[in-house]
């Protein structure tokens, strides 16, 4: 019996590597492949933050009496909001302007109080771009857009301006998308009135935005 087994035990042990290695070997059906390379946009839209600042002015500021001079300032705003596609954006801001007038602007005070004035703009405003440019990677980075707003208008000193009023603003504008992605730069005019006290101006903003 034992020289019966042992050339089978001999050859078990030849065999048994060969076996062991076909069975590591991949087939041709499960066949080892790249992985996937990684893309991504060349243009991020989605939940976004811009800043806009610049000079302002109002060409009859809002008064009861007296002469309403043409007034010069500076306004900033802050926005978040999100990109409904590539052409649209709904947003919220918060606007911040400072004017100055002379000391013959009473404004509605009844000529209690006379001078400078501010006010604080919260509101929503929506984005439209209308043509988009390619660039040589045929990719739309520069947008010439349309911007339109509404907000709640506060205004300081209250004795020089007691009452609130309705901004509403529109204007065009053009972006530039970066390189960077996330980031993009812009310059845009707008148009600016006052509901209620039939006051208007205009404003000249530069502008960047970050998309997440």
């Amino acid at each position: 019996m034992q020289k019966v087994l042992a050339p089978l035990a001999l050859c078990a042990a030849f065999l048994l590597p060969g076996v062991s290695a076909a069975q590591e070997t991949p087939s041709a059906g499960s066949a080892a492949q790249d992985r996937p390379a990684v893309t991504f946009d060349e243009v991020e839209r989605g939940v976004y933050f811009a800043v806009y600042g610049g000079p302002s002015w109002i060409a009859n500021p809002p008064a009861s009496q007296g002469p309403r001079p043409f007034s010069s300032g500076q306004m900033a705003q802050v926005e978040l909001g999100i990109d409904l596609g590539e052409r649209l954006s709904l947003g919220v801001f918060f606007m911040g302007s400072a004017n100055t007038a002379g000391a013959e602007y009473i404004g509605y005070s009844q000529g209690a109080a006379s001078g400078d004035f501010t006010m604080l703009v919260p509101g929503a405003v929506l984005r439209a771009r209308l043509v988009g440019f390619a660039d040589s990677q045929e990719v739309k980075r520069t947008w010439i857009y349309a911007r339109a707003g509404a907000g709640y208008a506060m205004f300081s000193p209250k004795k020089l301006l007691p009452d609130s009023d309705i901004l509403v603003f529109a204007g065009p504008g053009v972006e530039y998308y970066t390189r960077l992605r996330h980031f993009s730069v812009g310059l845009e005019v707008t148009g600016n009135y006052l509901a209620s006290k039939g006051a208007f101006g205009f404003a000249v903003a530069p502008n960047i935005r970050y998309a997440f």
